[in-house]
């Protein structure tokens, strides 16, 4: 596994990209030149300079500072979104998938209710009701997104459990949890670990989008799309202001699309 890791050109330029947004988040407290959220207006539309290397934006704020804690609030509002859908996902679609029946019939239609309806339908009511905020943004993609989820892991689940192994283990008096957490987890394991790679890239590009529209995080906070936001207006006199955070996008999401799509093809049946 490693060695196909390895040898793989889109594993390996995913895995640098995804390594150099996570030091970037990390390490924002050491790399960044000034305060983020410093505003000295006499400082506005600087050009780069040794003191500001990618000038400042309309407020006189460092713009590389924002974009090295941009990479704290993409990632931190993205990585607990995705572990609460995966959660969601994996323990309802598996439910769904074992038990079948009047929970499975009403587990779909409810899911179908929600994939009616565009996540920015949902997260527009959501936000028009409980308001703008990061824990609101992030309960609004939950809602919008749980579905696709379930429905993913409930069709892993169904494919594997008409296996013959798991007759076997039925026959030989294994019990369903026994057989879902043991049998059927460990096998559709490498199925989420891919899924769950590439939907990290979209939790980031629809938390960027309702920034940058105006339903996610304010303006004053440095996320990436709250910046492309705020410097929309000035696409023409300083179009670098929404060159910066949107390569910043552009690269994460690649990153992690990139290194979905070699797991999913060095974990492909097909490939064995």
């Amino acid at each position: 596994m490693k060695n196909k890791l390895l040898h793989n050109p889109q594993a390996v330029i995913g895995t640098l990209l995804i390594a150099i947004i996570l030091l970037m988040g990390v390490l924002a407290p050491f790399l960044a030149p000034h305060d983020p959220m410093a505003v000295d207006i006499t400082k506005k539309f600087l050009e780069p300079c040794n003191e500001y290397p990618f000038g400042t934006d309309q407020l006189g704020r460092c713009v590389l500072s924002r974009l090295l804690y941009g990479a704290r609030y993409s990632l931190g509002l993205a990585l607990p979104i995705l572990a609460v859908l995966a959660l969601i996902g994996t323990t309802l679609g598996m439910l769904c998938a074992w038990f079948g029946g009047i929970f499975d019939r009403l587990m779909t239609i409810v899911c179908d209710i929600f994939m009616a309806f565009p996540p920015l339908v949902i997260v527009l009511t959501l936000i028009g009701v409980i308001g703008q905020g990061a824990v609101n943004l992030i309960l609004s993609i939950i809602l919008s997104m749980w579905v696709w989820f379930v429905k993913v892991v409930r069709s892993y689940v169904l494919i594997e459990k008409d296996k013959d192994y798991i007759t076997a283990a039925k026959i030989s008096g294994c019990s369903g949890a026994d057989i879902l957490f043991s049998h059927i987890l460990p096998n559709i394991l490498p199925l989420l670990v891919v899924y769950f790679s590439t939907g990290i890239a979209s939790i980031i590009l629809m938390i960027s989008g309702y920034s940058f529209l105006g339903l996610g995080l304010g303006n004053d906070i440095p996320e990436w799309g709250a910046m492309l936001n705020s410097a929309k207006q000035y696409l023409y006199s300083n179009p670098m202001l929404i060159v910066y955070p949107g390569t910043c996008i552009l690269l994460t999401a690649a990153g992690f699309n990139l290194f979905g799509e070699a797991l999913r093809d060095i974990l492909s049946p097909e490939e064995e």
